[in-house]
């Protein structure tokens, strides 16, 4: 049987690094305010997405336990060379979903926005996008709130 070696999964890694990046953010269910509902594998989509905010930046990483990235999943050291790990930040803008309440994201690769959007415009709506690209990572949060007065950054490493 065939196995995915690890410089098969840098490779993986490496491969979606390359490709337009964008996190979704979602009202969800108000449902979820009261019982918590685990994210589904075989989820496509967000439930009720409100817009998608461009990649800020991609980096290679590797597991290190006094690590600059932090997050939920543990501490990581930046490296120069591909590795199975990917660390991804998004940085939405003030008035990106100013007010709405936000209880899902989602990472997608492949989006495609519509041509004749201005130039350098990094935040979209779904009517703003011609393929809305694979969901490739799904967590669903506790709900808050919108403030045009923070500029709300999200973090993740995806382990290939």
């Amino acid at each position: 049987m065939a196995i995915l070696t690890s410089s098969g999964r840098a490779a993986v890694a490496a491969s979606i690094k390359a490709m337009p990046l964008h996190l979704a953010w979602g009202a969800g269910l108000p449902s979820w305010d009261a019982t918590p509902e685990p994210e589904p594998v075989l989820a496509t989509a967000l439930q009720s997405e409100i817009g998608r905010r461009e990649l800020t930046q991609a980096l290679f990483c590797v597991p290190d336990a006094n690590g600059e990235v932090i997050v939920p999943t543990g501490r990581f050291s930046i490296s120069n060379e591909p590795t199975n790990n990917l660390y991804l930040r998004f940085n939405f803008d003030f008035a990106d979903a100013a007010s709405s309440d936000i209880r899902e994201v989602g990472v997608f690769v492949g989006t495609v926005v519509k041509s004749g959007l201005p130039p350098g415009q990094k935040y979209f709506t779904l009517a703003e996008l011609q393929q809305h690209g694979q969901l490739l990572a799904l967590e669903r949060l506790p709900k808050f709130s919108r403030n045009a007065a923070v500029r709300q950054t999200f973090e993740f490493v995806i382990t290939f």
